[in-house]
């Protein structure tokens, strides 16, 4: 049956309008950007084949081009459609960040740093760089690596904040691996910044580890 044969209540676009797009399944939510099923299918089916074969809404959101469009009922035209919804949602987070609002918990800043690093499939290091009052100026991505790990050099940390003239920084990168748990490394680097970063008095507030999913704080640990 196709979707304008359900009942009014039943249909996601309306569904929606009624009650609002968190009343929705993570199916419902990917047929309305479909918009239509394929041969035999709703909207709706199709939506469930495809986080079925994904193995949900996030590996399929994730997807590389090449997998998104080899699935049925997608392609290239859809593969953009998503990556301008996706780089939309970025930007909304990166303006709520940006009203200049004060940064004060790892909170504040979690939700853009997950949605902007976490898509990444090798790490990627990133500074939220800060005025006086903690106040952002400006978010980068500063180095990328592979799966395991990425080169950070803190010369050029420690160049990029006083181009900023920053007063503190938040520093943050993702683990691929789906598991946001601090290594080692991680915590050597942290000390290593926040030393270099004293010199030129800029303060490290924190260091964000972001996954899918999950976070760690060093601040909250205690670990800067």
């Amino acid at each position: 049956m196709a979707i304008r044969d359900w009942p009014a209540s039943e249909r996601p676009r309306e569904k929606l309008l009624a009650r609002g797009a968190q009343s929705l399944s993570d199916a419902e939510l990917l047929a309305i950007f479909l918009r239509t099923g394929v041969t035999g299918k709703s909207a709706v089916d199709l939506a469930r084949e495809l986080l079925q074969a994904f193995d949900g809404l996030r590996p399929l959101l994730a997807a590389s081009q090449t997998a998104f469009c080899a699935a049925p009922g997608l392609g290239n035209a859809k593969y953009a459609q998503l990556q301008a919804v996706l780089e939309m949602g970025r930007r909304h987070l990166y303006e709520e960040l940006n009203r200049g609002e004060t940064l004060t918990s790892p909170a504040s800043s979690r939700e853009y740093l997950q949605a902007r690093l976490c898509h990444y499939p090798y790490e990627v290091f990133a500074c939220l760089f800060l005025d006086n009052r903690h106040r952002l100026i400006a978010c980068e991505e500063l180095f990328r690596g592979t799966v395991n790990g990425a080169s950070v050099h803190p010369r050029e940390v420690v160049r990029r904040a006083l181009d900023h003239n920053a007063a503190a920084v938040i520093l943050a990168h993702n683990h691929p691996s789906g598991v946001a748990e601090p290594s080692q490394a991680d915590i050597q680097l942290t000390s290593r910044l926040r030393d270099a970063l004293g010199l030129v008095d800029v303060r490290v507030l924190d260091h964000l580890v972001v996954a899918p999913g999950d976070w760690a704080s060093l601040a909250e640990r205690g670990l800067l």
